[in-house]
């Protein structure tokens, strides 16, 4: 029995960008010892073919709603029916892992019996097949310190709790807004820690575009996106990084250190469980201009996805590190 599954829900694999993205996104997840065992859920085309290659768990099928994008409830259950490890991770399909990514699982399941770990990431422009072979971490880490852009508190890429939470969950769609955010405030909501590790790991996200969406733009305003924010309950639950309340430094959870950032969103998010007849948005949204301006300032170029002055025209796949 493996320690930890790690799964995903891979795009299609018919753009070769994001093939190759995705590619060595898994590649690299496969390396991370026989503590992880990964699977690929979900029958989008190439996923099949991809897992048979690296020898991985292949569920194809998953509950989907009427534009057949996968519901997040239905991929939870399939991998819990499927794996008997008692830590799952849930990671988006264009995330680089390395050995600390389950140092820091093994270290918060050390000390609690139930979690949510997440964490902040690092954009990297990359547009070729990654080499594996030995000393690619130190490779891949050299290049984050040289070339890597640590991305928003709002952009969350990966999951880690224990196989006994979320049992239940709303019907979201998995790659369209909220259903993030849902995570960390349910977890909140149920007093489980929440554990930041940026610190501790670093999960390396591969920029991208959203050419596998319609218009080429991001899905904040597709009738998805709104369902999943109708779902979510809103604002109230919209839930960030900023919003846990331990950290792991050094192997060892620590209270969240409270900055002026931090007591700012605290009061955001009391305002938001008030009811003063509509008034309570207004200080609100007041409050959120104030954290925004004493916090980190957004990565120059900043768009969705972390894409930044290069566009997707730019991406000419190639082979080798």
């Amino acid at each position: 029995m493996a320690l930890i599954t790690l799964f995903s829900t891979p795009k299609p694999f018919t753009d070769h960008f994001i093939a190759t993205i995705q590619r060595n996104a898994i590649q690299s997840w496969t390396h991370l010892g026989p503590e992880v065992e990964v699977m690929l859920v979900g029958n989008e085309p190439g996923s099949e073919e991809v897992a048979d290659e690296f020898n991985l768990r292949y569920l194809p099928q998953v509950e989907r709603n009427q534009w057949g994008t996968p519901l997040v409830r239905s991929l939870f259950e399939q991998v819990r029916q499927a794996s008997d490890s008692p830590i799952m991770t849930i990671v988006n399909a264009d995330i680089l892992l390395m050995s600390d990514f389950v140092e820091a699982a093994k270290q918060v399941a050390a000390q609690a019996d139930r979690f949510l770990v997440v964490g902040r990431r690092w954009g990297l422009d990359i547009d070729q097949r990654l080499d594996f072979s030995p000393g690619w971490q130190g490779r891949l880490r050299a290049d984050v310190q040289a070339h890597g852009q640590l991305h928003p508190i709002f952009s969350i890429d990966y999951f880690i709790f224990t196989r006994h939470q979320y049992q239940h969950m709303p019907d979201f769609v998995i790659g369209r807004p909220q259903w993030d955010n849902w995570m960390i405030y349910h977890a909140c909501q149920q007093g489980w820690p929440v554990v930041n590790a940026t610190p501790s790991v670093l999960v390396v996200h591969q920029n991208h575009d959203y050419r596998h969406l319609p218009g080429g733009k991001p899905p904040h305003g597709l009738e998805e996106g709104h369902r999943n924010r109708q779902l979510a309950e809103g604002e109230r639950a919209k839930y960030m990084i900023i919003d846990a309340d331990n950290v792991l430094v050094d192997g060892k959870l620590r209270g969240q250190r409270l900055t002026l950032e931090h007591v700012l969103r605290r009061f955001e998010v009391w305002l938001m469980g008030q009811n003063f007849g509509g008034i309570e948005w207004r200080v609100i949204n007041a409050v959120r201009r104030m954290r925004i301006a004493v916090g980190e300032p957004l990565p120059e170029d900043w768009v969705a996805g972390g894409l930044g002055k290069k566009s997707h025209e730019h991406f000419n796949v190639k082979e080798g590190y």
